[in-house]
C-alpha cells in the first residue's frame, strides 16, 4: 500500500518526476541526523511521481565512509571549497530542489558558517530543517542562522514552538515556516512482556534511554534516581542503549561513559543498570524499545527542539518520563508523557514510582503516546515534505515569471 502513495502535483522541469537532493550526514556515519535522513530518503523513494533522490553527504574530518550509490557528492566538513563545488554540482544537474539538514556542528567554520558558501552559490530552491534553535544565541550563531534563513525558500521545524521562535527571535515571516514532526516507524502496539522473553529480560521491569551517548543526554540524573526505586523493586533494569557519539569520542574518548560506569558502581546498581554499547540497527532498536516499560528522557538542555528518540518512544506506545525541553514540552502538554524536572533525580524518582504504583496511569500514557505518533509515521512525513518541495518549486517559478515575460 505504501508504494501506491502519489506525490501530489509535482512541478519539475522533467517529465518523469521530482528529484530532490538531500544535503546531510548519511550512514554509515553514526549520527542521529544521518539516521533521520536515511529514513526519510527511503520513505520519499517509495512515493510515485518522485525520481530516485540524490544525497550530498557531509564527511567528518578524517572520515572515510563507504556510502550507498545514491550518495553522488561528498562535502568535506572542514574544506570550504567543497561546499562551493557541491553547489556547482547541483546547479549543473537535473536536481530540482535541495533539502538541507541544519545543525551548527555539522558544518565547518565559525558556527558552521561554511554552509553559507554552498547556499550563496546555489541557484535552485532549498528547503531547510532546523534541528537546533537557540533561545539566546551568540552574535555569530544568530548571524549564521539568519543568513541560512535568508537563503532558504522554506524552513521546517519539528516542534510547533519553533515557528514562534523563528518569528519572534529571528524575524522570520510566518508564511516561510512549516511544522513537520520527526518521523517514526509504523509498528504495531505490542505489550512489553511479549518481547522481553526474546531478549532475556523476562521478569524484569525495564526502563531505557537510547541514543549516541554524550553529556547532553543527562543520563547521570536518571541513574541517581534509581536507588530508592531499587530498594522497593529490585527487578528494575535500566538499559542505556547506544555507543558514545563519534565526535565526543574524538574529543574526550570514553570519559563520560566511564563516569556513568563509576556512578553505577558507587551506588551499588550493577545488577540494575546495563549498558548496550553498540549502534543498533532499526530492527534491533525497535525490539529493545518494545521490551521497555518506561522510557526516560532526562535531557538537561531546554533548547533541544527535535528528538528522534522521543519520536521513536512515542511510536512504540511507551510510558515516557521526560524533562520539558522544547520538543518534549509539546508532548507533555498533550498528556502523552510525564514531566520531570531538569537535573533533578528526586523528580525522576517520583515519576517512576507513580507509574509503577498506578497501572492505569501507565497504560493511559501508553495509549496516548501511540495515538499521538500515528500522524508521524514515515510515509506521512515523506508526503508532507514532497508537498512542501512542490510548493517551493511553484513559488520559485512564479517569482521568476516576470523576468521571463
Amino acid at each position: 500500500m505504501k508504494n501506491d502513495i502519489i506525490a501530489s502535483s509535482f512541478v519539475s522541469k522533467n517529465n518523469d518526476g521530482l528529484r530532490v537532493a538531500f544535503l546531510s550526514t548519511y550512514p554509515p556515519r553514526e549520527c542521529g541526523i544521518a539516521t533521520y535522513t536515511k529514513e526519510l530518503v527511503d520513505a520519499v523513494s517509495k512515493l510515485r511521481g518522485v525520481r530516485p533522490p540524490v544525497v550530498i553527504a557531509i564527511n567528518d574530518k578524517g572520515g572515510h565512509n563507504n556510502y550507498a550509490r545514491l550518495v553522488k557528492f561528498r562535502i568535506e566538513q572542514e574544506e570550504v571549497e567543497t561546499y562551493r563545488e557541491a553547489a556547482e554540482y547541483v546547479n549543473d544537474s537535473d536536481i530540482d530542489i535541495v533539502y538541507l539538514q541544519h545543525e551548527f556542528g555539522l558544518f565547518g567554520g565559525v558556527w558552521g558558517e561554511y554552509i553559507l558558501s554552498f547556499l550563496e552559490k546555489l541557484e535552485k530552491p532549498v528547503v531547510t530543517t532546523f534541528h537546533t534553535l537557540f533561545l539566546e544565541p551568540s552574535r555569530d550563531a544568530r548571524s549564521v542562522l539568519e543568513r541560512v534563513l535568508q537563503h532558504s525558500d522554506y524552513v521546517t521545524v519539528m516542534a510547533r514552538v519553533g515557528i514562534r521562535m523563528l518569528e519572534q527571535l529571528y524575524g522570520t515571516r510566518a508564511h516561510k515556516v512549516r511544522y513537520i514532526p520527526h518521523g517514526c516507524p509504523n509498528v504495531s502496539f505490542i505489550r512489553s512482556a511479549v518481547v522481553k522473553r526474546r531478549l532475556g529480560l523476562k521478569d524484569r521491569i525495564v526502563m531505557s534511554t537510547f541514543g549516541l551517548l554524550n553529556r547532553g543526554k543527562g543520563i547521570e540524573y536518571a541513574i541517581r534516581a534509581l536507588p530508592p526505586i531499587v530498594e522497593e523493586e529490585p527487578r528494575i533494569l535500566y538499559l542505556i542503549i547506544g555507543e558514545t557519539h563519534p565526535e565526543v569520542r574524538k574529543q574526550e574518548g570514553e570519559t563520560y561513559r566511564n563516569h556513568l560506569f563509576n556512578l553505577v558502581e558507587s551506588l551499588g546498581l550493577e545488577k540494575n543498570v546495563r549498558f548496550v554499547n553498540r549502534f543498533l540497527g532499526e530492527n534491533e532498536l525497535i525490539r529493545y524499545l518494545q521490551a521497555t516499560d518506561i522510557y526516560i528522557l532526562p535531557y538537561p538542555n531546554k533548547e533541544q527542539i527535535s528528538s528522534g528518540t522521543l519520536s521513536y518512544a512515542l511510536s512504540m506506545g511507551k510510558a515516557i518520563i521526560s524533562t520539558p525541553f522544547l520538543h518534549a514540552g509539546e508532548v507533555i502538554s498533550g498528556g502523552c508523557a510525564m514531566e520531570c524536572e531538569f537535573k533533578n533525580p528526586s523528580s525522576i524518582t517520583g515519576c517512576i514510582k507513580t507509574l509503577l504504583q498506578y497501572d492505569d496511569a501507565r497504560e493511559r500514557l501508553e495509549k496516548r503516546a501511540y495515538e499521538y505518533s500515528r500522524g508521524m509515521i514515515w510515509p506521512n512525513i515523506a508526503m508532507k515534505y514532497v508537498n512542501l518541495f512542490n510548493e517551493a518549486l511553484r513559488a520559485r517559478s512564479v517569482s521568476m515569471r516576470p523576468l521571463l515575460d
